[in-house]
């Protein structure tokens, strides 16, 4: 895909649910990861943790964490290791959560500017990820990317186009 600025590319992406049963070359893959991992994160200790799930095995055991795969090609895992966060010394916050949300967003544009559609998913079972994936217990899950090439009929949900007014979301002082 061509856009003309990262705005375009922005607005124009959206949370895909229909998908090609097409697989996503490794370059490309290779490109997405390499997008997250360029991401920053507290103190750039890098926490996050990725899966990537393109095999047919690998994609029946995501199908029983989730209804929300809609059969997609391709699934990365974002965790982030506990052990390894910045932690904010006056309450003792975790940066993980946030360092993975980052990360996420850099490889859903990534993946979007090579034409591959995802969608965010946090509808998932942490604790049947947890067993089905072997993930230790210093690893946070935090999202499941899936992503595919979209179908011809994928389309935005109706509320992609609905943005609150400027003034509700931020205040100028």
């Amino acid at each position: 895909m061509s856009f003309k600025n990262f705005t375009e590319l922005a607005e124009s992406r959206y949370s895909a649910k229909k998908f090609l049963d097409k697989k996503v070359p490794a370059e490309d893959i290779k490109k997405i990861i390499h997008a997250g991992m360029i991401a920053p994160t507290g103190c750039n200790n890098q926490t996050q943790r990725i899966i990537v799930v393109n095999s047919e095995e690998g994609l029946e055991k995501i199908k029983e964490c989730t209804r929300c795969h809609f059969d997609a090609p391709l699934v990365l895992i974002i965790s982030y290791n506990k052990d390894e966060c910045w932690k904010r010394p006056y309450d003792g916050k975790l940066s993980g959560d946030i360092d993975a949300s980052i990360v996420t967003t850099h490889m859903m544009l990534q993946a979007y500017e090579l034409g591959i559609a995802s969608c965010w998913v946090m509808h998932y079972r942490p604790e049947v990820l947890k067993e089905k994936f072997a993930l230790s217990d210093n690893l946070e899950s935090t999202a499941l990317l899936v992503m595919g090439y979209p179908a011809e009929d994928s389309k935005p949900a109706t509320a992609h186009e609905k943005s609150k007014l400027e003034d509700e979301i931020v205040k100028w002082m």
